[in-house]
């Protein structure tokens, strides 16, 4: 089983790895997609992609990030695979890829959200050391009447 992990930079790289992440972002068409990794590598987001057999079977996206609580680590904001290419290593691959870059560049942790309902992403997650230790809450701004005017910010933006 041939297997090669690459960091996506090129468009034609990034782009190879949509099909496996609109298996975990339907809601983006693939230019939709590029555009969004573009503005994203504007704050270290980077795509990690595991290929095997010349297609694209997983990827993750994730970024460093520098936290009060937790100090520098890395955020893994994407973890994805091909339907009918799961159960097979390829995203293990990628964790234990990312859990050596964020050590090789001295983080203090890899973190990530993960949904409720995704069971088999859990599993995955314990067997490679990942805990569940805190409960990541959301408002969508967009469901919410106008509300009271923003206190104006007086120091540096």
């Amino acid at each position: 089983m041939t297997i090669e992990l690459f960091v996506a930079d090129s468009d034609e790289e990034i782009l190879s790895c949509f099909p496996a992440f609109s298996a975990l972002r339907p809601h983006l068409g693939e230019q939709a997609f590029l555009s969004q990794v573009r503005r994203q590598q504007t704050q270290s987001y980077r795509i990690v992609a595991l290929r095997h057999e010349g297609v694209v079977r997983s990827a993750a996206g994730f970024r460093f990030a520098e936290f009060l609580a937790w100090g520098k680590v890395l955020y893994v904001d994407d973890l994805t695979t091909l339907p009918g290419a799961t159960s097979r290593g390829f995203a293990g691959t990628l964790m234990d890829w990312l859990v050596a870059h964020a050590r090789a560049n001295g983080c203090q942790g890899l973190h990530l959200d993960t949904g409720y309902a995704r069971h088999a992403a859990h599993r995955l997650y314990l067997r490679k050391g990942l805990q569940f230790n805190c409960h990541h809450l959301a408002l969508d701004l967009g469901q919410l009447p106008p509300a009271i005017e923003p206190v104006p910010h007086r120091g540096r933006a």
